[in-house]
């Protein structure tokens, strides 16, 4: 069981802060994801989670107990280092063993616990191998072993994937999906990749310079993101952004044209960004009408489905999800409409969400 409170937790690396006061409560059993562009601190969080750093202010408790000043061995705490930080000397089991024997278990218990983890990881053919002698995947789990066989209260991975290639990912994702669901225990993952975080978290931190910018599962950050920058981080492509000016009940960009939606964000803020997702849109060739006016750029064909890339005005192209059939040449004068229910609103003062 491991359940984990962060207290104004705050690191400073001299004159320089790099987290601004994290609180955060992690249940047992979860599988938590620290997501955000690089430098955002989330690496750090781990390490201070980990004992690695010391922790400038604030509180670390695990299970109720402060940790702040208690050893990294002592922790019951397990790091996966992006780097696999194998010994290239030792093979696969001695590797998973050493982790183990510094734990002062006997013969007997060490392998047991390797041969549990070599079963749940499918390692049991690769035993003798060096690392040298294996696959980037296979080097991944190793790693993940060496930390299984010390059955740690919390497991830590910092970006375990970020050296396989597209193949490699997807498989070792679900090898790590797979491996919470069956040891059951907690599990706090670091990614700057947010499909990694949609795809195997039930809670997702996202963060931005050294603070938590929302925290919550992939739903609701996919669904109901709290400010601009988790509606443009979460989701690929990115949410369309568009500023726009209330009248009454419809909205107006200027040059561009206007719409009236279904529904509108409370208050009698005038000055406000509609963020729309790209399956939120439909694209027509330009008749005139209601309806924000522009031009294709190009056209991305992806066997289930296309992506249409529309220039509005002089802002960057946005992104509009078709049928795979979508037929549209560059130049192509479009007009999008917003379908019932998916316009997102935000104050172009504060970028936080707007109430709908």
């Amino acid at each position: 069981m491991a359940r984990l409170s962060l207290r104004g937790i705050r690191k400073r690396f001299k004159a320089v802060e790099v987290l601004h006061g994290i609180d955060l409560d992690v249940k047992d059993r979860e599988l938590i994801v620290f997501v955000g562009p690089s430098g955002c601190g989330k690496s750090t969080l781990l390490r201070l989670i980990a004992g690695l750093d010391p922790i400038t202010e604030g509180e670390f408790l695990l299970n109720d107990q402060r940790m702040n000043d208690v050893a990294p061995s002592r922790r019951g705490i397990a790091m996966v280092f992006q780097s696999y930080a194998l010994y290239p000397h030792m093979n696969v089991y001695e590797n998973m063993a050493f982790g183990a024997r510094l734990m002062g278990l006997d013969k007997a218990e060490v392998e047991a616990r390797i041969a549990e983890a070599a079963r749940m990881l499918r390692l049991e053919a690769l035993m003798e191998r060096r690392p040298r002698e294996l696959s980037g995947g296979q080097r991944q789990r190793v790693a993940i072993g060496r930390a299984l066989v010390r059955k740690p209260q919390l497991l830590l991975l910092d970006e375990p994937l970020s050296n396989l290639d597209a193949a490699l990912r997807s498989d070792v994702r679900l090898e790590i999906a797979r491996l919470h669901r069956e040891i059951g225990g907690t599990t706090i993952y670091v990614t700057h990749d947010q499909v990694e975080a949609m795809t195997l978290a039930d809670r997702i931190v996202v963060m931005n310079g050294g603070r938590i910018e929302q925290f919550g599962s992939p739903r609701e950050l996919y669904e109901t993101p709290s400010n601009v920058f988790v509606a443009n981080f979460i989701g690929s492509p990115r949410m369309a952004m568009l500023p726009v000016e209330r009248n009454d009940n419809v909205l107006t960009a200027p040059g561009i044209g206007s719409i009236a939606p279904d529904r509108l964000p409370q208050g009698e803020e005038r000055d406000i960004l509609l963020g729309v997702r790209p399956d939120g849109m439909t694209v027509t060739r330009d008749t005139g009408g209601e309806g924000f006016a522009g031009t294709v750029v190009y056209t991305e064909y992806l066997g289930d489905s296309a992506f249409v890339y529309v220039r509005l005005g002089d802002a960057a192209p946005i992104s509009v999800r078709c049928a795979p059939d979508a037929d549209f040449a560059p130049d192509t004068p479009v007009r999008l409409q917003v379908l019932p229910g998916r316009a997102h609103y935000f104050s172009r003062k504060t970028s936080e969400r707007l109430a709908v």
